[in-house]
Parts: C-alpha cells; structure tokens; sequence
C-alpha cells in the first residue's frame, strides 16, 4: 500500500516513531538544550525528505538513516565549536535520565561506554541493540553487511575490555 505523503501521514509517521527520533538523539547529545535543537533538526529533514521517500525501505530505516546522517553532522558542529572554544566541562558527559531512577548500573555503563565510541561505531551499536538486521544496518549506514559484521564483532570486543578493565578496578 502507498505512503499517503501529507502533513496528516507524516505526524502519524513520527508520531509512532518519535522514540527512534529520542533514542539517536540521546545518543549524540549531552546537553538537554542542545538535544532538543537536535530532535527539531532531525524532524525537520524528516519533514524535507518525506517525499522522497522510497517504500522500498521499511520507514524505520529511513528514518534512522536520516536521524543519524543529521546527528553526526550535528555532533561534528558541535564537537568543533567546543574544540575551538574549551574543553567540556567534566560533568557535562553524563546527563540525567529522570524517566528510569532504578535502571541497572551495568546497563548505565554500557551507555557510558557506547557514548564513548566514534560516531560511526555508536550508530551501529544503537541500531544493534535496537535488534536491527545486519542488512537493515548496512542500508541505514550505506556500509556492506560484511562491514557492519565486522564493526559490531570489534565493538563487542572493545566493550567486553572495558567492562573487563572496569572490574579489575
């Protein structure tokens, strides 16, 4: 069935989606007014985009195409501007996530960790942990599935050191 593409089609379209919209951002913005600059931008290309649309791709992959194209380009912005101007203050990495007080403190270090992470490796382990297909996250990222294989097996590892370093500690 084609994709009505009107305002009413779209609100529905992000409204049934707006989590992808949160979690990407979450991921690449630290502070809450610059996160919500973020989810206003990554709207707006949505709104841009939704023409063009191709319904050869389920909507969540265009959308997490779209959201992370526009949040790496915005953490790049971002990360230039502070680079140029100071450092971020230390505790500005961490931001508070009112919504779960009792979340389980393995999975707040894994965050920690994945927030760590170059952008590219990032966007995979959030499409990852999302349960996303391998093909579903090459036609996101425009990699081969091969590629994304690899990427996910180094970042496993990566983090399986860190949390192993961490409990040495």
């Amino acid at each position: 069935m084609p994709l009505k593409r009107d305002t009413h089609a779209f609100l529905e379209v992000i409204q049934s989606n707006k989590g992808i919209i949160y979690k990407v951002a979450n991921s690449y913005c630290k502070d809450e007014e610059n996160r919500k600059d973020l989810i206003q931008e990554i709207v707006i290309q949505l709104w841009l985009s939704f023409s063009r649309y191709n319904e050869e791709y389920k909507i969540t992959t265009w959308m997490y195409r779209i959201a992370l194209n526009v949040s790496i380009s915005y953490y790049r912005k971002e990360h230039r501007r502070h680079d140029i101007n100071q450092p971020l203050p230390e505790g500005i990495l961490y931001f508070n996530e009112d919504q779960n007080e009792t979340r389980n403190a393995d999975l707040d270090q894994l965050n920690v960790f994945i927030k760590e992470l170059r952008e590219i490796d990032r966007a995979i382990m959030i499409l990852y942990l999302e349960e996303n297909s391998q093909q579903e996250i090459a036609d996101i990222l425009g990699i081969t599935i091969t590629n994304v294989s690899t990427k996910v097996s180094r970042i496993k590892e990566q983090l399986r050191e860190k949390f192993s370093n961490l409990n040495k500690l």
